[in-house]
């Protein structure tokens, strides 16, 4: 059985050698400490555990994460939390001992994993959330609050400032002769492996999701096979969103593919030029799943 591990805190080594090393151990996704992505990550990720990797942590990153404890417990979510002696001592004194396991450094990741599959697996039972022989495919719905997801209210946001779609230049894809598939194909291209899994966790259940860590790996994608849209990474190292989107645009077979930019700017001149490259429309990181869905509706339906 896999567990779900949302991971946030500012220790980026320990994040990434947890998805290094116990990637085929564990479903795990990264979270900020933002409200709206925290509360984004509990409802349509439904995770067992949060971990909560410190590192130099302030005073009011740990009172973020505390405020967030009544709706771990609304989603039966445990929060996990791992750092030295001194950094869990002063986590547990601020917050009157809300973390539900303390892992102390030093500790090989290997440890931690195994110390959160034991705790996980004694959790559910504990609390409930699952009968000790409950298939894992019956573990998520159990695992919501009582209101469906679809339906519970969401935190209010930017969307409509932060998912813009240009529909002047928005076009759907046309493929002769061939039958629609059940689900319409996108492939994302972000140099994050992270903000890849983000997104292919939150479009999956509508779409056929594709990852490509790179351009040059996306645009071999496009040699052979098909998509109805591309979520291009505007910033990446090498050859940038805008380089891949200008060959995309110079190749007949692709010229006409909708492409959404992601972007982690929010300067207004910047943005000007992402806009004159002409996309379909850009989505600015870190991502809610509603503006995600909401600027691919509008994009390619």
């Amino acid at each position: 059985m896999k567990y779900k591990v949302l991971l946030c805190g500012k220790s980026k080594v320990m994040i990434d050698d947890f998805f290094i090393h116990l990637e085929q151990d564990f479903e795990a996704q990264t979270t900020s400490l933002r409200y709206a992505d925290m509360m984004s990550h509990l409802a349509y990720f439904a995770p067992d555990v949060v971990l909560f990797c410190m590192h130099k942590e302030t005073d009011d990153d740990i009172d973020a994460m505390a405020s967030f404890k009544e709706k771990f417990e609304h989603y039966n979510t445990a929060l996990v939390i791992v750092g030295n002696g001194e950094e869990c001592g002063a986590f547990q004194k601020a917050t009157h001992d809300i973390a539900d396991l303390v892992l102390t450094k030093p500790i090989m990741v290997r440890k931690i994993g195994e110390e959160i599959s034991k705790f996980a697996e004694q959790w559910r039972l504990e609390h409930g959330t699952v009968n000790a022989e409950e298939p894992k495919e019956n573990v998520v719905s159990a695992k919501q609050p009582k209101e469906n997801v679809a339906s519970a209210k969401q935190p209010e946001n930017n969307a409509t400032s932060a998912a813009r779609v240009l529909p002047d230049v928005a076009q759907k894809v046309a493929e002769a002769g061939e039958t629609s598939p059940a689900k319409k194909h996108i492939l994302v291209v972000d140099d994050d492996p992270m903000m890849l899994k983000l997104i292919k966790e939150q479009l999956k259940d509508n779409y056929t999701v594709a990852t490509a860590i790179n351009g040059a790996i996306a645009l071999k994608f496009l040699e052979n096979k098909k998509t109805d849209m591309i979520i291009l990474d505007y910033e990446m190292p090498g050859e940038s969103g805008a380089d891949v989107l200008k060959k995309i645009r110079d190749n007949e077979v692709t010229s006409n593919l909708p492409v959404v930019f992601l972007t982690g700017i929010t300067d207004r001149e910047k943005i000007k030029k992402v806009i004159g490259l002409k996309p379909q429309g850009y989505l600015i990181k870190p991502i809610e799943r509603e503006q995600l869905l909401q600027i691919i509706s509008n994009t390619i339906g």
